[in-house]
């Protein structure tokens, strides 16, 4: 949450999303060849993860006989034009849709999709309670925030934390909360209201920002946090092109080398910034899992109307989560960079 950056599609002048077969086929054809339709419905088309989760899909569909089509909207919170694509896969008899959510604005056409026999997983990004979803396949962002969190708390030792975070948006996104909520758990910092950002107490805590998770976004919001207190010596991404973006204001300000910068991806660029020294650690997460075991939950569904079954102590399936870093602390469990190369996407 896998967090992303803005989409550059509009399907119509009302800006619908625009629908992309993937099965190597058009939709009549596919039809006439019995492939079930299957709609994957992502956030955006200019962000790596959602890349490499598509490409994870049209390989993994094509192996199990499906007509995969896709749609993407434009940015994170677009729930319009995420309700727009439900509707036009329901239209079109799709036997399953799985959605990268923006936001629970989208469960009642969900549900709506449901009544029509639509099997409906959500991944990356879990909704709310009571929305429904016959299943979630996602990181979990948690833990990746409590992997940073931790790892942070052991690198700084006994110098004195002054943090700060660079998040999503105003919106309180599951995915935003829960990364965010999760380093500073990880850190030791109480929280006020687990679901909530921003109502700790802690004098730890100099302020926050909000980015759009992209590095524009990064570099904004960090400058605005150095103007308001150039003592700052830890700060919390909610990705890495944001963790890259603040590193440039960073550089800026002279003060590299005085400030830790924590993140969440495992993206190649993320990675090699990790090699690089501009991030200290990273979460990995991992989109080709998501997409191959959420297409793997279709199969079993259509076959005999099994749905998938949660992890352990969560309300999804968990795709995994890895620390990376070249600068492992005791206590923490990390992988290095060349273990990241290679697993990384993007």
């Amino acid at each position: 949450m896998n967090v992303r950056t803005r989409s550059i599609v509009a399907a119509t002048a009302a800006g619908a999303m625009l629908l992309l077969g993937l099965s190597g086929c058009a939709g009549a054809s596919s039809a006439n060849s019995g492939e079930p339709l299957v709609g994957l419905i992502i956030k955006t088309q200019d962000n790596p993860f959602y890349v490499k989760m598509t490409d994870g899909a049209k390989t993994e569909a094509a192996s199990l006989g499906f007509n995969l089509q896709v749609a993407s909207g434009d940015g994170q919170s677009d729930v319009d034009s995420q309700i727009k694509a439900i509707e036009n896969f329901t239209a079109q008899g799709a036997k399953a849709i799985l959605i990268t959510p923006a936001g629970d604005g989208i469960v009642p056409a969900i549900k709506k999709a449901q009544q029509a026999g639509i099997v409906v997983f959500a991944m990356d990004s879990p909704l709310g309670d009571g929305s429904g979803v016959d299943g979630t396949f996602a990181t979990d962002n948690k833990l990746a925030g409590e992997l940073v969190g931790e790892w942070a708390k052991a690198a700084l030792g006994s110098t004195p934390a002054r943090i700060a975070t660079l998040d999503l948006s105003t919106d309180q996104i599951p995915v935003d909360v829960a990364r965010n909520q999760g380093f500073l758990e990880g850190f030791g910092i109480d929280l006020a209201d687990p679901t909530k950002m921003w109502d700790e107490s802690d004098p730890r805590l100099i302020g926050h920002e909000v980015t759009d998770a992209n590095e524009a976004g990064g570099r904004t919001g960090m400058e605005k946090l150095l103007q308001k207190d150039p003592t700052i010596n830890l700060v919390y991404t909610i990705n890495e092109p944001t963790a890259a973006g603040a590193y440039q204001a960073v550089v800026a300000a002279g003060l590299q080398g005085a400030i830790t910068i924590v993140s969440v991806d495992g993206g190649c660029p993320g990675v090699t910034n990790v090699k690089q020294g501009i991030i200290a650690a990273t979460s990995m997460q991992f989109p080709l899992e998501m997409s191959k075991q959420a297409l793997q939950a279709v199969k079993a569904y259509l076959a005999d109307g099994t749905k998938p079954q949660n992890s352990e102590g969560l309300d999804f399936t968990n795709t995994g989560v890895t620390l990376i870093t070249d600068k492992p602390q005791q206590g923490v469990d990390s992988e290095d960079t060349t273990f990241g190369l290679d697993k990384c996407w993007g």
